[in-house]
């Protein structure tokens, strides 16, 4: 029964190994994004203006201050007057100099001239600008995933061109062997093209160290191990576009949102407020002058209150705001101009790219015809075994050439999309 089960776990690990699907770009974007440690950071952004947002709308419920003194007094008020009611001597009594209030008020706000639905709209914008910050540094990932990604998928397709021409310098040592045993060959001639294989093995073991390494970088930024199983998918060519639409430019747009919420922050301190407060309290004297004892009292109302001295500096402030939009205004299209130049660049490089690759199909089936011919040649001891292999190796290089320009275009039109924001 163990064999048994062991065997179905190999059977079943092998499936699921063998049966992953091919790790795509796109994946590989949405996997960073997801497991990069700044993204961790949007959350505590969101908890942190839900916190602001509801401390400001608590500036709606009742707010509550007690407040209390105790003095003594060099001198007090008196009026000493003394007159007679009814045969009877009156007089005005005398505070003493010792007195006391102790006092509790309850303020709620009617019109608080919009300061506070301004100050929760400052957070909720104040969380965007940071919120796309994040996404401004986080769409910087694409650029460093494309450049490992490419960089594996040419190292694939420079291994598969590797086994083509092991896979024919092969044919050619088998077709050597036959002529030894029937004395039409040299030994020497055999060497040379076991020479010629052992080097491309080498070559080999290079591209697969370099191809781990580069998967090794990708599987930190995914959280996922990969190996030698791992197939990459080849992108697809894609259509480039001009339209910018970085992430950048919502940034320069949400911070002079932010400016717009300022100025309304101070309109709506300068305009005035009007609430209603209770005050009760226990104090000597009390509400009335005249009574010497500790007594209780309240006074409740309305209060308004209008601080003018705002509209003096109202005017700098909006005008400080001003000079800030004008500032972004000028940060964006620096940011416009330098993306510019760079997809003028980038373009420049699709274009050569295009012809380079024309160019390499066309060497290749010559370099493909030359080394026919001086393989047929060879085989009938017209050229050196030699000469075929220097055929062999300038064919190998043409194919490597279109390899690499092929994946550099790619990299290249992916990088002008990334460089756009599309």
């Amino acid at each position: 029964m163990k064999r048994l089960f062991l065997t179905a776990a190999i059977v079943i690990s092998h499936f699921f190994v063998e049966g992953q699907p091919p790790l795509t770009l796109d994946s590989c974007y949405s996997r960073a994004r997801e497991q990069y440690p700044l993204i961790k950071q949007k959350d505590l952004i969101e908890k942190t203006k839900e916190f602001n947002i509801s401390n400001a709308s608590k500036g709606y419920l009742p707010q509550v201050s007690f407040n209390g003194q105790a003095t003594y007094q060099s001198a007090v008020t008196s009026i000493p007057i003394a007159f007679k009611i009814g045969g009877q001597n009156i007089t005005i009594p005398t505070l003493p100099k010792d007195q006391f209030n102790v006092h509790g008020e309850v303020d709620q706000t009617i019109y608080d001239g919009g300061i506070i639905k301004q100050q929760k709209e400052s957070h909720n914008v104040n969380a965007e600008i940071q919120q796309q910050n994040i996404e401004v540094q986080l769409y910087a990932l694409k650029d460093r995933i494309n450049q490992i990604f490419f960089g594996a998928l040419l190292i694939d397709e420079q291994i598969k061109q590797n086994e083509l021409t092991q896979k024919d310098i092969q044919s050619s040592i088998d077709k050597i062997k036959d002529q030894i045993n029937n004395g039409t060959a040299l030994i020497s001639s055999l060497d040379e093209l076991q020479a010629s294989i052992l080097q491309q093995q080498q070559n080999e073991i290079g591209l697969k160290a370099s191809r781990k390494a580069y998967l090794d970088m990708l599987g930190l930024f995914i959280n996922q191990t990969l190996d030698d199983k791992t197939v990459l998918q080849s992108p697809v060519t894609i259509k480039v576009s001009e339209t910018i639409t970085r992430p950048e430019l919502s940034y320069f747009e949400i911070q002079k949102k932010n400016d717009d919420v300022q100025s309304k922050i101070l309109s709506a301190g300068n305009r005035p407020k009007f609430l209603y407060f209770f005050q009760g309290g226990y104090g000597l004297p009390g509400l009335n002058a005249f009574d010497i004892n500790p007594a209780l009292y309240y006074i409740t109302g309305f209060r308004l209150s209008w601080a003018l001295g705002g509209y003096y500096t109202l005017k700098n402030q909006r005008q400080l705001l001003d000079i800030d939009r004008q500032s972004l205004d000028i940060q964006r299209e620096d940011f416009l101009f330098n993306t510019h130049i760079t997809l003028k660049q980038q373009n420049t490089d699709i274009t050569k790219l295009q012809q380079m690759i024309t160019i390499d199909n066309d060497i290749i089936s010559k370099r493909i015809a030359i080394k026919n011919s001086a393989k047929s040649q060879m085989e009938n001891g017209v050229v050196t075994i030699h000469e075929y292999v220097n055929q062999l190796d300038a064919e190998d290089q043409a194919k490597q050439a279109l390899l690499l320009h092929q994946i550099q275009l790619l990299l290249a039109e992916y990088s002008y999309q990334n460089t756009t924001g599309n």
